[in-house]
């Protein structure tokens, strides 16, 4: 397993995994274009993907404007091998890293990943008024 820095040429591979997700699924797959991912992870903050095998099987981008964790996604075929917690822990490392002191996101209730981030320390701040559960982490430095 490979966490590292996503290039630009990593979003093909970043694409494939958000459409297999089962939780979190896009309404329209459409809405999330490669110019935007290419936007979040060189302009807007920084994008981590997982690979193995030459194969990315898993991904998390960080958002500096908005200040919020715009995507942390795992192929379902990698689930349950600590891909999730590895990529949220480094980009929340260089996040922080940043100067930041709090960052917010937002997911389905009663969802695999709303269990993940309130196991990982995430505080559940309320509902967004898509109807999804508002979690925030603190920088503790």
């Amino acid at each position: 397993m490979l966490i590292r820095q996503a290039l630009i040429s990593d979003i093909p591979g970043m694409q494939i995994v958000r459409h297999l997700v089962k939780e979190n699924v896009l309404s329209n797959p459409a809405l999330v274009t490669d110019a935007d991912c290419e936007e979040y992870i060189c302009n807007r903050g920084r994008g981590w993907v997982c690979e193995i095998e030459g194969k990315i099987a898993g991904f998390a981008i960080a958002d500096l404007l908005d200040d919020n964790i715009w995507a942390l996604f795992v192929d379902p075929a990698f689930e349950k091998q600590g891909i999730g917690r590895e990529l949220h822990d480094n980009m929340l490392e260089w996040y922080f890293a940043q100067g930041k002191k709090s960052v917010w996101l937002s997911t389905a209730p009663n969802t695999r990943a709303a269990h993940f981030y309130d196991k990982a320390g995430w505080k559940n701040v309320g509902m967004t008024k898509r109807g999804e559960i508002k979690f925030e982490m603190y920088n503790n430095l």
